[in-house]
């Protein structure tokens, strides 16, 4: 079978011809229909992101397909299943091996590439926003890097929550794509940000993408008590948090990993998968999916990634 893997340490991610796996103890051998890409498979590729698997390994965190064979032990799943897996690797290809155990059996209105957009991009803003945060209703959330994957998500459960959103991105069409999700105020990367949403009455909620001079812009734009999600870097820039403004403006930074959650509290990622399979089923979020292309096409879709040239989510279709 065909899959986007890194054969070796150092080794560049190409298109690799492979076995086709067989499951163990508690796996399903899954046909897959869709894979959602994530700034993750970047980092991966040379070896930056925290959970980066040994060599080799297939690129593609989070699946959607239709259960082939079951391993030993597997009582749960049948074969024709159609599921969602978030599985950390092994998406970017024909067929993979998953545990069983994260599997999500799909709603008959779900289809494979909205499934495999929803899943880690808008588990990561739920758990964020619902579960770390508590956003309440009528607090006002700021979302940077807002019509990127995992930034759109959280200005379209921001407002579903109840918030009012001020959502920054770069340029008039990404901006456009958050106000139709929902978002009150528009910021563009060009502007003043820490001025900006200072005028529009400062933070109670930050949640953050980009890192580096955004963060620290936003985290002068927070009101007291204001609580600050340091969700990503994709600015390359890991922001140094002076404590003492946390102490004078009593405000709380917290830190944010569902792939985390899977090892310490898992039953809490598959809490937040079940409530937003069901949201999309009540037509409450639907999944801004920009590029769907090929496995072939992976470095492609890569590159769009790396260059910020996509909005919401790219899936790749095996």
């Amino acid at each position: 079978m065909r899959a986007y893997c890194i054969p070796s340490d150092g080794a560049p991610a190409q298109l690799c011809d492979v076995k086709i796996p067989e499951p163990g103890e508690g796996q399903v051998r899954v046909a897959i229909k869709a894979c959602g890409l994530n700034f993750a498979d970047l980092l991966m590729q040379t070896g930056a992101y925290q959970d980066t698997p040994p060599a080799p390994f297939t690129l593609g965190m989070e699946i959607a397909g239709i259960v082939e064979t079951v391993g030993p032990g597997v009582s749960t799943l049948s074969p024709g299943d159609r599921i969602a897996v978030y599985s950390g690797q092994g998406g970017l290809a024909e067929y993979g091996v998953f545990d069983a155990d994260r599997a999500i059996v799909l709603p008959d209105d779900t289809g494979f590439e909205e499934a495999a957009a929803i899943q880690i991009a808008y588990a990561t803003s739920h758990m964020a926003l619902d579960h770390r945060a508590r956003l309440q209703p009528g607090e006002t959330l700021l979302v940077t890097g807002a019509a990127g994957g995992v930034g759109l998500t959280a200005v379209e459960i921001g407002k579903l929550m109840g918030a009012t959103v001020i959502a920054q991105a770069r340029g008039e069409n990404k901006l456009a794509v958050a106000r139709a999700a929902g978002a009150d105020h528009l910021i563009d990367a060009s502007e003043d940000l820490r001025e900006r949403v200072k005028s529009l009455g400062g933070a109670d909620v930050v949640y953050d993408v980009i890192g580096g001079d955004v963060f620290k812009a936003a985290f002068r734009a927070t009101n007291p008590e204001g609580r600050l999600l340091p969700i990503g870097f994709a600015g390359g820039d890991i922001p140094q948090i002076p404590a003492n403004h946390l102490l004078v403006k009593n405000l709380t930074v917290i830190g944010v990993y569902i792939g985390g959650y899977l090892k310490f509290r898992p039953e809490a990622v598959r809490n937040s998968f079940d409530t937003l399979f069901k949201w999309h089923s009540e037509g409450r979020i639907k999944p801004h999916i920009s590029h769907v292309l090929p496995l072939e096409d992976v470095a492609h879709a890569m590159q769009l990634l790396k260059e910020r040239k996509s909005t919401g989510k790219i899936v790749i279709t095996p």
